[in-house]
């Protein structure tokens, strides 16, 4: 391609970003690609396409406003917290306490610093992430099919499109099979589009006629295209009306108005005043942000409710005094009850969770998600490649005519020359021999005169959209996994879909395509034959809908005869028999296309109940899926965890069966009771025959449930959601999108998935990878756990500092006014030092070592469980009462009762607090099980997380500047450095750590002992058994 002189010039509409001789719907497919430098076979080079994006940009409009520095700088000034610090600021200078109104000052600059540069870094963060999560296209490099965000398409990339697809850039059709697309955005047309690659226009038809390009933005709504990307960014037809598109909606509530438009005094009144409500909801933050959010919002705003009672307090304990200390006291406990960096550290804990789980390749779309995952109960996954490999490979084809042909071991899933071919004359259902049964063949040998395997191969690789090739000696495809496996197959025969597809006098020439649907369960195409201009039906689907539409079959004897039930029972047995081995089975059918029906071509298709009827039978074809190597794992580790794997699928039942007990899913059914093995594996026929009510009654809901359609998986959510539970759902195709809305967390596949189906989900597989489910929901209790200890570490700092600050009201000098256990300067410093930056280091906590051997969180409790509550009851109250006894031993034990002595160690014990809560029931000396470092374990596990150590240890070393430099201990701490005193500092220390150990202590023996009881066990049980106890038992699953 020539250079990027010429490409900032006018754009004109159905040009390419660099203009072509044409407009791209003058020029036919070849003419495009020549202009444009690109292939039609294996697309651009990985090399080229980078070239291009630098050369051309990213395929993105205009860029919005994205992170704004000056709204986050304002976010952390205007919100209640840092009003209330204002506000003590302007009261502290107004009675002229200069040092105090400076430190809240410093208090005030150094929150907001703080919090900038967090959050900043976290919106960077988030705005990466949505990036990451915006649509992604399937696009040809190298020879093959991979998966690129839309932004980084390029002129002259061939991208494949399929229904439920967003089209990533303007693209000249170069394939368009019953393709539609929904052009609504940029025409206003609300019906689709019917597209045809075939016809070529004139340079003024409009965006609306041009029949032979699919513009960037619309969706298909039905078939499958392949084209060339001509124009990306703002030189795409929608990129011409982007400042439209980005209208941005407004926050000022409507007024209500009668059909005719008019609207009586009140309800302009009422609009304004719900305006200013929500305005001022969104200043305190009770009305924006995630669930979590909006409660600690509204927990905030209840401490701020407490600090003005406390400062009240304060003041009646003294007679309502004028007095400065006084004043300032008030204020100082006030500003004690308020957590101010709650909802800071909250936004960075989520960002930093959001990012490692995009490193485990788990998207989020939904912040929510982060929320919610630690509460999964139950997970419904598909199976073909997410609990297994994807990688098929078609291993036995039964022909009932004939036989059965199986491959041997191959090396190469991709390449048909690796791999002997075996035939045996007899059935599958009449052997149980493995793989390589019967003598090795020569494939060409064995076609001579073999017209049923002509039949068979041809509907294997015509009914078929999947390509095979050869490049550099290598072997590509590009597909579904399933089509790859077949079109593989038929080209072990050398009946590749290209030698009679392609070329300039092609021996088939498709007319229709009926795509495989989820309800149908086949896919069903019309080729026309180049010779004889004779048209042919090839089908292929799910073994019982393909019989359904069979009326003859090739039977032993070569001759085609009518089905009946004893060739159904033939077939089926046969089905079983490969079905058992871990198979998935696929039938194949086809019919001539009579001449007396309406002719078959592109503009006008018959309709698909007409076509797909009256088949032939042709035989069965069996691929092998092999389970992933980490799904086994993944799925006993659910189980530790607490949560029931179910698997959806479309296989027959056989095979899901196979498979489900292959990687745990299932136990070993000859140990279960019938009543309750029958409802562990059901068809979606028997699942959805059932009433409400019946489904209810069952003793568990289905493990497996096979040849499952779209509405069976609402359903089971539906009967899990009955039975209390909290359901995430997988899923890929556009008919997966009402489950995944319904399900508590939608899960979409990131390489399998179709747009629309990421666009209801919640989170986003990278990989479709069954394990990375599990990542998720580690990361989502890992984010859940961490939000629980920095939440109890600010608050029970909190009520320790309220109940020494209210509790020192009680001493009192000779002039009746009360003595202070703390300086106001001192509780501003241990906000300061001991919040923020520890619960920063919390919320970045590693995961403990056995989150994935708990149960599912409660996310109607949430984090404020009765553990935590208690937990911050205790902790408060010890640290308060260990502060107290440490300033009344100096006063009145050792010392002569002049309450102008302090010695107060509360900031070490909010600094050791932040290290006690790690983990909120192992001893802090031993928090990691199973270690053998008895002594000196519990550095390790404060070294593990860098952030919070040294968070701490900056706050134990400030200590000592402001008790020894002058000036700062006398005049701005008012207290003086200590000597002896530090004894009842080392063993006030020692207690504290004591205290904290026996109630942890306390807390595991009682949990010991509930647990016990609620299993009738030790709680160490491994195995089938304990992993499917309530099965093996034969009891009802708990509601």
């Amino acid at each position: 391609m020539s250079t990027n002189k010429d490409v900032d010039v006018e754009t004109v509409s159905g040009q390419a970003n660099r203009p072509m001789s044409r407009p791209a719907h003058c020029l036919y497919p070849n003419e495009v690609s020549k202009e444009l430098d690109a292939n039609l076979r294996d697309g651009l080079s990985n090399v080229e396409a980078q070239t291009r994006l630098e050369d051309f940009g990213r395929n993105e409009l205009e860029e919005g406003q994205g992170v704004q520095p000056i709204k986050i700088l304002i976010r952390q000034v205007a919100n209640a917290m840092m009003l209330v610090l204002l506000i003590s600021m302007v009261v502290s200078f107004a009675i002229q306490s200069w040092i105090e109104g400076g430190v809240v000052a410093a208090v005030f600059i150094m929150n907001i610093i703080i919090g900038f540069i967090q959050e900043y870094k976290a919106e960077k963060t988030m705005d990466s992430i949505r990036s990451l999560s915006s649509p992604t296209a399937n696009v040809v490099r190298d020879g093959k099919t991979i998966n690129v965000p839309t932004a980084e398409v390029v002129p002259g990339d061939m991208v494949e499109l399929k229904t439920g697809d967003t089209i990533p850039a303007d693209i000249r059709l170069i394939e368009a099979i019953n393709f539609e697309t929904d052009e609504a955005l940029l025409t206003g047309e609300s019906l689709p589009v019917q597209k045809d690659h075939e016809l070529t226009f004139e340079e003024d038809t409009g965006p609306g006629d041009r029949l032979n390009v699919a513009f960037s933005s619309s969706t298909i709504t039905k078939g499958r295209g392949r084209g060339i990307a001509f124009a990306t960014g703002m030189k795409t037809e929608i990129g011409s009306i982007a400042t439209a598109l980005r209208a941005k909606g407004t926050k000022k509530r409507q007024v209500k108005r009668k059909p005719d438009g008019s609207a009586k005094p009140h309800r302009y009144a009422e609009a304004w005043t719900l305006t200013a409500t929500d305005a001022i909801g969104r200043f305190l933050g009770v009305n924006v942000g995630t669930p979590l959010q909006k409660t600690l919002s509204r927990l905030a705003m209840l401490l701020l409710g407490i600090a003005v009672i406390c400062a009240v307090i304060v003041e009646a304990s003294n007679s309502f005094s004028s007095n400065k200390e006084t004043i300032i006291y008030a204020v100082a406990t006030g500003l004690s009850m308020l957590p101010a960096s709650l909802i800071v550290v909250l936004t960075i804990t989520m960002a930093v969770g959001t990012k490692r789980m995009v490193e485990r390749h788990v998207r989020v779309r939904k912040i929510d998600a982060l929320e919610a995952l630690g509460g999964v109960t139950d997970i419904c996954s598909d199976k073909t490649g997410t609990l297994t490999q994807g990688k098929m490979i078609a291993k036995k084809a039964w022909l009932p005519s004939k036989g059965t042909y199986s491959i041997g071991d191959s090396s190469e899933a991709f390449n048909p020359t690796n791999g002997e071919i075996y035939f045996s004359p007899t059935a599958s259902s009449n052997t149980d021999q493995e793989q390589g049964d019967g003598a090795v063949i020569d494939y060409q040998e064995t076609l001579k005169d073999n017209f049923p395997l002509e039949g068979f191969l041809n509907a294997a690789t015509l009914a078929n959209l999947a390509t095979v090739h050869e490049k550099d000696g290598e072997w590509t495809a590009r597909g579904d996994p399933t089509e790859i496996a077949i079109q593989v197959f038929a080209s072990r025969f050398n009946w590749n879909r290209e030698r009679w597809t392609t070329g300039e006098t092609p021996a088939w020439k498709q007319l229709c395509e009926y795509p495989f649907d989820s309800d149908v369960k086949k896919m069903s195409v019309i080729f026309e034959n180049s010779m004889n201009q004779e048209q042919t039906i090839f089908s292929k689907g799910a073994v019982e809908r393909i019989i359904e539409a069979c009326d003859t079959i090739v039977w032993e004897s070569n001759e085609v005869t009518e089905m009946n039930g004893e060739s159904e029972s033939k077939i089926l047995q046969n089905m079983e028999a490969l079905a058992k081995q871990g198979l998935r089975v696929l039938a194949l059918a086809s019919r001539a296309y009579s001449r007396r029906d309406r002719r078959a071509s592109r503009e006008g298709p018959p309709d698909r109940a007409q076509v797909e009827k009256n088949l032939a039978f042709l035989g069965l074809i069996g691929i092998y899926d092999p389970p992933r190597p980490e799904s086994s794992q993944s799925v006993k580790d659910c189980h530790a965890a607490g949560i029931q794997v179910h698997m959806l699928t479309g296989d027959h039942p056989g095979t899901a069966q196979a498979i489900a007990s292959q990687v745990g899913i299932l136990p070993r059914l000859d140990h279960v009771r019938k009543q309750v093995s029958d409802a562990m594996v059901m068809t979606a026929k028997q699942f959805d025959a059932l009433s409400d009510d019946q489904i209810d009654r069952l003793p568990v809901l289905p493990l497996v449930i096979a040849r499952c359609a779209p509405h069976t998986k609402v359903r089971m959510i539906e009967a899990l959601h009955r039975r209390g539970l909290f359901a995430a759902m997988t899923g890929d195709g556009v008919n997966d999108s009402p489950s995944l809305k319904r399900a508590d967390i939608g899960i979409a596949m990131g390489l399998a998935g179709s747009d629309v189906a990421k666009d209801a989900a919640d989170i986003v597989l990278t990989d479709d990878n069954f394990a990375s489910i599990l990542n998720g929901i580690e990361e989502g209790r890992r984010i859940f756990d961490n939000i629980q200890k920095f939440v109890l570490h600010l608050l029970a700092q909190n009520i320790a500092q309220a109940c020494t600050l209210l509790i020192g009201l009680a001493f009192k000098d000779e002039t009746s006014l009360s003595v202070f256990p703390l300086s106001p300067v001192e509780v501003l410093w241990v906000i300061m030092i001991t919040s923020s930056l520890p619960d920063m280091g919390l919320g970045m906590e590693p995961a403990a070592p056995d989150i994935l051997r708990r149960p599912p969180q409660s996310l109607k409790r949430g984090v404020f469980t009765i553990e935590m509550l208690i937990d911050m009851v205790v902790y408060g109250l010890w640290m308060a009462m260990l502060c107290l006894s440490a300033f009344s031993l100096v006063q009145y034990l050792w010392g002569d009762g002049d309450l102008g002595l302090e010695c107060n160690p509360m900031t070490w014990f909010s600094l050791f607090l932040a290290w006690t809560t790690i983990d909120m029931r192992r001893s802090f000396f031993h928090m990691t099980p199973g270690s053998k470092r008895y002594f000196t374990q519990w550095f390790y596990d404060i070294w593990r997380n860098k952030f919070l150590y040294w968070s701490v240890m900056a706050g134990f070393i400030t200590v000592f500047p402001t008790l020894y430099i002058p000036v700062i201990n006398h005049e701005v701490f008012r207290h003086t450095g200590i000597s002896w005193e530090w004894g009842i500092v080392f063993v006030e220390a020692v207690l504290f750590f004591l205290g904290v150990e026996t109630w942890k202590w306390a807390k595991r023996v009682w949990f010991r002992r509930v647990a016990r009881a609620q299993s009738g066990s030790n709680g160490d049980d491994e195995g089938e058994e304990k992993v499917f106890e309530r099965y093996l038992s034969g009891e009802k699953q708990e509601v």
